[in-house]
Formats: structure tokens, C-alpha cells, sequence
């Protein structure tokens, strides 16, 4: 241990006589440790943020969407008949969660469908709004984590009576109600009036998923019973006054809550098969969404992002071995009478190869370590970044998705000492062909050289 230690201390005095050239070699290891860091401290976050997105969701949860065929786009001045039914609710229910089922009874905690219309205005005397009209049942609240501010929920008895109640959300109730509680007062959608008996928080909106997942904005909703929505605006909506064009759409969602993680494939697979009977296969006018599935295939690119950033980041430090080796090579031409001198003293050529071997691993084990040190200052700068960006490029903020603007970088164990096992790896491996050299020479050419 006192020989590697005088080995080291030796290393360290000979590098220290040439401080430009040691500190250049030093950056570029530190340069390739920082990158490693920050690419997957990035990565990271971006995965996690969409991960977060998907549970947002529930992994228990089985989401079908109504989605107009693209046939049916192109056509004009008709009544537009697509989507999810009554009839398809009432056969997962009964088919899926019924005697006979390929299932296990109970396996479906509960179903939620969902009618929803954009852009419709209400009304309170002079002020409007526009707002995206739901009709829900009572357990939508709970199965999109929606927390009232003041009031109640829906229940199933207005569901039953059909009454002409709505609970609104925080940006409706501000536009509304600026200076008033929204409790108990009428707003008119449409010709209908319908009584405020609810207000919810505000709630971040729900970012986009790829084409899995649409975003969502909660603080622009009505929500009003189910049954009222039906019998007071009814499934056929006009989408162009101009063309005479409509939709006609019975549900637009039906959320599907299933009590065990375990059961949620077979599950989705028999609702695809239910699904499949009622509707055109080949020109399907439905979506099932698996959130579950989509958060197994995040943590898969979650893997490979790593793998592959970790492979980019590497070549800078390749590039930082390279640049110690040139370094230690022009040492031992410069050094070739220090060798020479010292070899007559009677050191041997695992002395000379331990000496060299050591400088190279200091260097790059130097680097390393500031390196680590750069590493966590990925926090600041990403802020520091963002803050820039929200600051002085307004437009491209906005276009940003939400997990990026929201990115908090994740630095993981395992990448700071992969990168710094290998910062020291490269100074062992690149440090070997140098080191090797100056061992290798002739004691008395050496003394020889000028």
C-alpha cells in the first residue's frame, strides 16, 4: 500500500509539471463523465413524466373511445352515425361481468360511461362561457380524481330523476361567478336551465400520449347527469348549421375499471372481441386504450433510451482515452532519460509500468470525479433553461408538451458510477500502450537519448 501511494504521489508531481496539457486531458474525460450524467438524468425525466401521465390514468383502467371512421370525414350534408353504443355498455357489463363469463365474476369493479360535447356556450344573465359539456354518471368524479372546491357531486338519484343540475369547474365558476358564489344559481345551456350544486378545484391539464392518449383540460367542463343529457339534448348534436350536418354519437367514452391489475389483458382482449361484433372491424369507430400497456411499453423505451445514450455519451469518452494516450505517449518521449536514469538505479520494468499506468489512471480518474461534480449541476441548468425559454421564446414554450415543460431531471445512481467506473477503466486501458513503452526501453538508449 506505502509503494502504491508513493506511486501515485510520484504520478501526480510529474503531471503537475506540465498543468495545460494534464488539465486538457482531465476535460476531456470530464466532459464525457458530465454528458453521461445529464443525457440519462434527462432521459430519465422525460420518462418519468410520461410514465406519471399513463398512471394518471390508472393501470387498473380500460379506456374506449367513440372516433369517427375516416370514411365518414370526407362526406358532407348527412347525419353522421358513429361511435360506442348503450347496447356495447350493457354487453360488457352483463357479458363480461355476467354468469357465463370467460371471466371471474367480480372482475369489473365498475364501468363509467360518458357523453361529451365541445364548445358549447352557457349562460348566466350577460356573461357566457364556452365550456365542453359532459354527461356523466356518479362515479366519474372519483375515476378522474376531481376534487370539489364547494358543493356536491352528481349522484345517482339526479341520474334517475333526470334533474337539471351541474356542477362546474374552477375556470367556469371565475368566468361566471367573478364575484359570487356559483351555489344554487341557474345558468342556461341552450333553452334549459340547470341548477349550480357544485364547484371542483383546479386541476392540471392532461397532457397528450402519442395518439393513445388525447390531453385534457378539466377547468373548462360542465358536468350534468347522464339520463338529463340524453332526454334533454339527445344523441344527435348538428355539427355544420350551413350543410345541415350532424352526429349522432350515444357515448363518447366508457371507462372500464377492472379490480385486479392482473385481470386488465384478458379483460381488454374480451371487450375487443365484444366490440368487434357490433361494430365494422375493417372501418372500426371505436379506440381501446390500455393505459397499462402503454406504461409497459414506456418503461421498454425507457430501457433503450438509457442504453442508447449511454452508448452516445460513452464516444466522448472514448475520444478523452484517446487524448490521454497521445498525452502520455509525448510524456514518455519527453521522459525517455528520466526512464533510462531510473532504470539504472535499479527499478524494474513493472516500477516504470506501474508509474506511467498510474498517471493515466489519475488523470482520467480526476476527470471522472469533476466530472460527477459537473453532473449534478444538471438540476440548475435545466431550470435555468427553462426559465430562459418561458422568458424569451414565449411562442416555443407554449408549443412545448407538458412533460417537457414540467421535465425535473432524475439522476440515477447506477449512471454516476457506470460513468465514473468507466472514466477510470479508460485511463487503465488507454494508459497500458504508453506505459508498456516506457518499459520496454533499452535502459542504456535511453540514457543515450538526448
Amino acid at each position: 500500500m506505502g509503494q502504491l501511494l508513493r506511486t501515485i504521489r510520484l504520478g501526480l508531481k510529474s503531471l503537475l509539471l506540465h498543468k495545460l496539457r494534464s488539465g486538457l486531458a482531465v476535460l476531456g474525460v470530464l466532459i464525457g463523465v458530465t454528458a453521461v450524467i445529464w443525457l440519462v438524468a434527462l432521459g430519465e425525466g422525460v420518462s418519468y413524466q410520461i410514465q406519471q401521465l399513463i398512471k394518471e390514468h390508472g393501470a387498473t383502467n380500460i379506456i374506449i373511445r367513440s372516433q369517427k371512421p375516416p370514411q365518414l370525414s370526407s362526406e358532407t350534408g348527412r347525419v353522421k352515425i358513429f361511435g360506442l353504443k348503450r347496447l356495447d355498455y350493457d354487453r360488457i357489463m352483463t357479458r363480461i361481468d355476467g354468469p357465463g363469463s370467460p371471466l371471474v365474476i367480480g372482475t369489473i369493479e365498475r364501468a363509467v360511461p360518458m357523453r361529451e360535447i365541445d364548445m358549447v356556450k352557457i349562460r348566466f344573465f350577460d356573461r357566457e362561457s364556452d365550456v365542453q359539456l359532459l354527461g356523466i354518471t356518479s362515479d366519474y368524479a372519483d375515476i378522474n380524481k376531481l376534487e370539489l372546491a364547494r358543493g356536491r357531486f352528481l349522484t345517482s338519484a339526479d341520474s334517475q330523476n333526470t334533474n337539471n343540475v351541474a356542477v362546474i369547474a374552477n375556470g367556469v365558476a371565475k368566468q361566471l361567478f367573478p364575484f359570487t358564489d356559483a351555489i344554487g344559481k341557474t345558468i342556461r345551456i341552450d333553452s334549459d336551465f340547470y341548477r349550480v350544486i357544485g364547484e371542483t378545484r383546479k386541476r392540471q391539464d392532461s397532457a397528450a400520449i402519442g395518439s393513445s392518449l388525447a390531453g385534457r383540460s378539466y377547468n373548462q367542463d360542465v358536468y350534468i347527469p347522464l339520463a338529463t343529457f340524453r332526454s334533454r339534448i339527445g344523441d344527435q348534436v348538428p355539427t355544420s348549421m350551413e350543410s345541415f350536418e350532424s352526429e349522432l354519437i350515444e357515448l363518447n367514452q366508457i371507462t372500464v375499471t377492472v379490480g385486479n391489475v392482473d385481470q386488465v389483458p384478458q379483460t381488454a382482449a374480451t371487450i375487443r372481441v365484444l366490440l368487434a361484433e357490433n361494430h365494422d372491424p375493417e372501418n372500426p369507430d371505436y379506440a381501446v386504450t390500455v393505459p397499462m400497456e402503454l406504461l409497459e411499453q414506456a418503461r421498454d423505451m425507457e430501457m433503450m433510451l438509457d442504453a442508447l445514450l449511454v452508448v452516445i455519451a460513452g464516444i466522448s469518452l472514448l475520444v478523452g482515452g484517446i487524448g490521454i494516450m497521445n498525452i502520455m505517449l509525448a510524456t514518455v518521449t519527453e521522459r525517455t532519460r528520466e526512464i533510462g536514469i531510473r532504470r539504472a538505479l535499479g527499478a524494474r520494468q513493472g516500477d516504470i509500468l506501474s508509474q506511467f499506468l498510474s498517471e493515466a489512471t489519475v488523470l482520467s480518474g480526476l476527470g471522472g470525479l469533476v466530472g460527477v461534480a459537473f453532473g449534478f449541476l444538471c438540476y440548475p441548468v435545466v431550470e435555468v433553461v427553462m426559465f430562459g425559454i418561458e422568458t424569451w421564446m414565449p411562442e416555443k414554450w407554449i408549443r412545448l408538451p407538458q412533460y417537457v415543460q414540467e421535465i425535473q431531471p432524475r439522476i440515477e445512481t447506477w449512471s454516476v458510477v457506470i460513468a465514473f467506473g468507466i472514466s477510470v477503466c479508460v485511463g487503465i486501458v488507454f494508459g497500458v500502450v504508453p506505459a508498456r513503452q516506457a518499459a520496454q526501453l533499452d535502459p542504456i538508449e535511453a540514457l543515450r537519448h538526448e
